[in-house]
């Protein structure tokens, strides 16, 4: 079974499907077995199979959980609704925010999300805080609206002849998604031009995490690279990002975790590799106390020096790959401490498209540190005032810059860094 480590409790991860074999059945008829596999029983016992056979906690907080299924079969549903609330019920018995019930529509975002694409024109919008108007953000890069040339600050007026005025950016975005292949027709206006009508073709896009590029502070090159959160595409974006900046040169990089939720374990094991060469990562115990450890395996990419930004919204995938460059002194870890999530889930789709999030392992850091409830203590602590923060993060363009306080802090030991470097830097380390 597929593992993946994620956020906080609004976590965000892979889509697994997990097939599994219900037993403890009745014998039934095969009139009779397609009724019970149309029952909103059904998912209620497939998802109660999963719990027992993978939860992290064989005593399931104290639970009787065989008799909690009796109870559960026991019940009489008129719905699939019913049903569900009858599941999540349960499961809120584990007391375990991270092991939690999707219905179809839920697990089908939480897919599109984790899936690292959506499908659709590839513009973000917002309302004119003066006008109201619905107003373009940015289009997603290699996207048809950036295709189609529109830009930051443009104006939606029509959507398929229907007027936006008044209209929510939920309502519009509802509006501007379709199936993959199908047109939507926007009317568009540019500043107090006359308005252009836009015809663009709905596809799959893939959603960038990643945001890079080259500062150069008091005659050095330095790397800043931010990751939002650890989709199926995140290893991918951020090796692109290490080859592009190691191609202009850099002496070094800040890679920004700050506020990423986590994500796909893979993803964080994939990235560590390209900043280790050699060395623990993880390790992960399972409930019958089985331990998985993996490590470095001489792919790194640079071994130019590294300072990782982290905060409090830092969780899960964030603190695992944090951890691996800390305890195998790879990085100077700088900001405040991080959320302390050191779970581990998978997530099963149900047959009827529902899905199950579970906790299955315990992780632990290389030096043997359980983070869990106590998060990752930075090398060096900066910190910022909230009223500062909250200015900082509605402003997203002033991350990475000198109006960023932590990244000036972090500026700071990446310089430092760079002058302890010894000559050989830049050279992986071939031993």
């Amino acid at each position: 079974m597929a593992k993946i480590a994620t956020g906080s409790p609004a976590e965000k991860a892979l889509a697994f499907t997990s097939t599994l074999t219900l037993v403890g059945l009745p014998v039934l008829t095969t009139a009779a077995w397609a009724n019970w596999q149309d029952s909103p029983k059904t998912v209620v016992d497939e998802a109660w199979q999963i719990v027992s056979d993978t939860y992290v906690d064989p005593n399931f907080n104290q639970v009787d959980w065989t008799a909690e299924r009796q109870t559960l079969l026991g019940q009489e549903y008129i719905s699939s609704e019913a049903a569900y609330a009858s599941l999540k019920a349960l499961l809120a018995k584990l007391d375990d925010p991270y092991t939690r019930f999707m219905t179809p529509d839920e697990f089908q975002a939480f897919s599109n999300q984790t899936s690292g694409q959506l499908v659709g024109v590839g513009i973000q919008l917002t309302l004119d805080p003066d006008t109201n108007a619905l107003t373009v953000v940015q289009p997603i890069a290699d996207s048809p609206a950036m295709a189609a040339d529109v830009q930051p600050g443009d104006h939606i007026v029509q959507i398929d002849g229907t007027l936006t005025q008044g209209m929510t950016t939920e309502e519009a975005a509802n509006l501007i998604r379709g199936q993959a292949g199908t047109t939507v027709n926007l009317l568009m206006q540019r500043h107090d031009t006359a308005p252009f009508a836009v015809t663009l073709t709905r596809a799959r896009i893939d959603i960038p995490v990643v945001n890079s590029g080259l500062r150069e502070i008091n005659g050095q090159r330095i790397g800043y690279i931010r990751l939002s959160e650890f989709n199926a595409h995140s290893a991918d974006q951020i090796e692109q990002a290490i080859k592009g900046l190691e191609q202009q040169q850099v002496e070094g990089y800040v890679l920004d975790l700050r506020n990423n939720p986590g994500g796909m374990l893979d993803q964080a094991i994939a990235i560590a590799r390209m900043w280790l060469n050699k060395g623990a990562i993880v390790r992960t115990v399972d409930r019958d106390g089985d331990a998985e450890q993996v490590t470095a395996n001489r792919t790194a990419i640079t071994d130019k020096p590294l300072v990782v930004l982290v905060n409090g919204g830092s969780a899960s995938a964030s603190e695992v790959l944090t951890g691996a460059l800390q305890d195998d002194h790879r990085a100077t870890v700088v900001g405040t401490q991080t959320f302390g999530k050191a779970l581990v889930q998978s997530v099963n789709r149900l047959h009827d498209g529902s899905g199950l999030n579970v906790t299955i392992a315990h992780y632990y850091t290389p030096s043997g540190a359980d983070i869990n409830h106590r998060g990752i203590t930075p090398d060096v602590v900066s910190e910022s005032p909230d009223e500062a923060q909250r200015e900082l993060w509605m402003h997203p363009d002033r991350l990475g810059t000198e109006q960023d306080a932590q990244y000036v802090s972090a500026i700071t030991q990446l310089q430092q860094a760079i002058a302890a470097a010894p000559l050989a830097q830049g050279r992986l380390n071939s031993q």
